[in-house]
């Protein structure tokens, strides 16, 4: 079986990008598509994010080889079960959340027997919605797979190459390790931009105009992490607990180190821990995944 008519569940920034890529890089397949809100489905069809938006969950997968789940983890499950009975047997169901253990357990609960490939696009912006989504998102970025133990390694190996059309570099691994791996470079990350633009917002003695207007780069940043849709990071927190739970007690204890290198003055910790965290920023750009060019490659407004 190849991949010849792929159904996108969710019709926001991934959804819309993955309908985007697909008539780009792959002109031959068919897509439809479906959202559980009504407005998303009329600008969908709008903006032809899909071949054809359906009215109902099973109408968009009756005939699709590729099923691709695009709703917050916390609502894969749900979302699987409304069309289940409309999915064709040999269909892979796939999705893009940033949490895969609990994301496989609920399409496996969902979807039993069936070919359930979980896969996590590492791309994305701070937009949501039918209007962020755009062609060039997976480009040049990682698409991580963590198939079961049992999966059909043809699947897998189909499910990778339909990512690779799309412009991803692909990589497979366990879901379990996936979700460690994520709850430093993306899950913490998010949470302490939410907190830190959170404090920002409750102090005192500093106006919220101030925060505003003299925000430098560094809390520019912050505020563009922590402008992302919040529904999908409640559902991450929620649904990766344990490795975020793990990875922000390292933080905390890094986080006490430091406080104490900054009560000592002790300039050398601080030193070598700066110059270590500018190599891997180093790495980073040199390694493709972000633009060395002054101010993030942004436009200076």
């Amino acid at each position: 079986m190849s991949i010849e008519r792929v159904a996108i569940i969710g019709l926001g920034l991934l959804g819309g990008s993955v309908g985007l890529a697909v008539a780009e890089h792959l002109p031959g397949v068919a897509t439809t598509g479906y959202d559980a809100d009504p407005d998303v489905r009329r600008r969908a069809a709008e903006r032809g994010l899909v071949g054809t938006v359906c009215d109902t969950p099973e109408d968009a997968v009756a005939e699709a080889d590729l099923v691709v789940l695009c709703v917050p983890v916390g609502a894969m499950g749900a979302a699987a079960r409304s069309f289940a009975a409309a999915l064709p047997e040999p269909a892979i169901v796939s999705d893009v959340g940033s949490s895969k253990q609990s994301v496989g357990q609920a399409l496996a609960e969902a979807l039993p027997g069936r070919c359930v490939i979980p896969a996590h696009p590492v791309a994305g912006t701070e937009r949501s919605g039918p209007d962020a989504g755009f062609a060039s998102l997976f480009h040049r970025r990682w698409c991580i797979l963590t198939p079961p133990a049992d999966a059909d390694p043809a699947a897998v190996a189909q499910l990778s190459t339909f990512w690779e059309a799309l412009g991803a570099k692909v990589e497979t691994m366990d879901a379990a390790h996936h979700d460690l791996v994520l709850a430093v470079t993306s899950h913490i990350p998010h949470l302490i931009a939410y907190t830190i633009v959170g404090t920002a917002s409750d102090l005192e003695d500093v106006t919220r105009s101030e925060v505003i207007k003299y925000s430098a780069g560094g809390f520019r940043d912050f505020t563009r992490i922590a402008a992302s849709d919040p529904t999908m990071w409640r559902d991450v927190f929620l649904t990766n607990r344990d490795a975020v739970l793990e990875m922000l007690g390292r933080f905390t204890e890094d986080l006490t180190a430091l406080q104490r290198a900054i009560r000592r003055d002790d300039g050398e910790a601080l030193f070598d821990l700066f110059t270590r965290t500018r190599d891997i920023r180093r790495s980073i750009v040199e390694q493709g995944q972000d633009d060395a060019r002054p101010d993030f490659g942004r436009a200076d407004h």
